[in-house]
C-alpha cells in the first residue's frame, strides 16, 4: 500500500518536494491532498501536480482521513503551530528545516509527537562517507547574496542567515561527529539593522581535541564547499555542500546523481528530496516514530546550538521571549 502524502503549503519548496515524489514508484508514494492559506493557491498547486484534493486551510488537511504523512513546507516561524496541528490530529509529519525557531519550540513539537504517538523527522542529506579513520577537523562554508530576499531580512518572518543557510553547515558538523555535543562554541559575526544575522564565523571544539569551523553569509558568495579531514584521508564536498551529487574521497571522485525532474525546480538538485520521503516510508513500515538518521535528539541538539550561536551574535526573536 502506498504512503499517502498531504502537503502543507503551496510554496516553492513544496513544489520541489512534489516533483521529487514523482521520481518514486507510484505504488509506494502518492500525494492525495494539498493545503494552502488561500484555496486558489492550493487548487493551482493541485492542478500542476495532479493532486485530487485541495484545501483552503491547514485544518482541513489535518482532518483528512486519507493522509498518512504531512509534508510541512511553511516558513519556519509557523512550524510550531502547524506541526502541533498535525501531530494533535494524529498525523505523521515530515517538517522542513529548521524544525522551529528555538529549543523551546522544538521541545514542544517533539513532546506533541511523542504524546500522540506519531512520526516526526527533519530533512537530512547524505554529505559524507566514513573512510577517513578518526575525523579531526571539519570545515564548511555557505554564502549566497540574498539581500534581495525580503523574508531573510525581517525578524518577524524568521529572517537571518543561520536559520536559512548556516544550519546546513552546523548539521554537517554534527553528522560527522555522530551527534556529539561540542565542549565549546565560539561565534562572532555581523548583524543587519533589522536585528538578524548576516555573516558569522563559528568554531566548535569537541572531545579528543577535534575541531570544526564554518562560515555562513547572506551577503556574499562563498565557495560553498566542505572538507572533512581524518587520520587516514580527506573528503571534499564540492560546491553546493548542502545538496551535493558528488564527493571527492582521497582524491577519487564519486558521483551520486539525482533523477531528472518532470517540472522545473526552485532549488538545486531538488529531486534529492526523494530520499527523505523514502526514509519516512521505511520508518513507518517498521513502526518507528522517529528516524535513526535524524533522531529527535539530533533535532534538539541542533536547535540548542543554533540558540547559542544566536545568543553570541545578538539575535533575539519574539519567540525567545514567550
Amino acid at each position: 500500500m502506498a504512503t499517502r502524502w498531504g502537503i502543507c503549503s503551496a510554496g516553492r519548496i513544496s513544489h520541489d518536494f512534489a516533483v521529487a515524489l514523482k521520481t518514486l514508484p507510484a505504488e509506494e508514494h502518492q500525494v492525495v491532498a494539498v493545503a494552502a492559506r488561500k484555496l486558489e493557491d492550493a487548487e493551482e498547486f493541485a492542478r500542476k501536480h495532479s493532486i485530487c484534493r485541495a484545501y483552503g486551510s491547514y485544518e482541513e488537511l489535518a482532518r483528512d482521513p486519507d493522509v498518512d504523512v504531512v509534508y510541512n513546507g511553511v516558513i519556519h516561524p509557523h512550524h510550531l503551530k502547524t506541526c502541533l496541528l498535525f501531530t494533535n490530529a494524529k498525523k505523521n509529519v515530515l517538517c522542513e528545516k529548521p524544525l522551529a525557531m528555538n529549543t523551546k519550540e522544538v521541545k514542544e513539537i517533539l513532546d506533541s509527537a511523542k504524546r500522540n504517538n506519531v512520526f516526526l523527522m527533519e530533512i537530512r542529506r547524505l554529505l559524507a562517507q566514513r573512510e577517513l579513520g578518526e575525523v579531526k577537523m571539519v570545515r564548511s562554508e555557505f554564502g549566497r547574496p540574498l539581500m534581495h530576499v525580503p523574508r531573510l531580512l525581517q525578524k518577524e518572518l524568521g529572517g537571518g542567515a543561520l536559520l536559512s543557510i548556516g544550519m546546513y553547515c552546523l548539521q554537517l558538523v554534527l553528522m560527522v561527529y555522530d551527534g556529539e555535543k561540542p565542549e565549546s562554541v565560539q561565534a562572532t559575526g555581523v548583524c543587519l539593522e533589522t536585528g538578524v544575522d548576516e555573516t558569522v564565523v563559528v568554531t566548535l571544539k569537541f572531545s579528543k581535541n577535534r575541531l570544526a569551523t564554518f562560515t555562513y553569509s547572506s551577503r556574499v558568495a562563498l565557495p560553498n564547499d566542505a572538507i572533512i579531514v581524518g587520520t587516514k584521508g580527506t573528503i571534499h564536498i564540492p560546491e553546493k555542500m548542502w545538496c551535493p551529487t558528488s564527493l571527492v574521497v582521497n582524491g577519487e571522485e564519486r558521483r551520486f546523481p539525482v533523477p531528472e525532474p518532470s517540472l522545473p525546480l526552485n532549488f538545486p538538485n531538488g529531486t534529492g528530496l526523494r530520499y527523505e520521503a523514502e526514509e519516512v516510508r521505511l520508518c513507518l513500515l517498521k513502526g518507528l516514530k522517529e528516524s535513526t538518521i535524524m533522531s529527535h535528539a539530533d533535532s534538539l541538539l541542533l536547535a540548542e546550538l543554533e540558540d547559542e550561536i544566536r545568543r553570541q551574535v545578538g539575535v533575539v526573536y519574539s519567540q525567545d521571549c514567550q
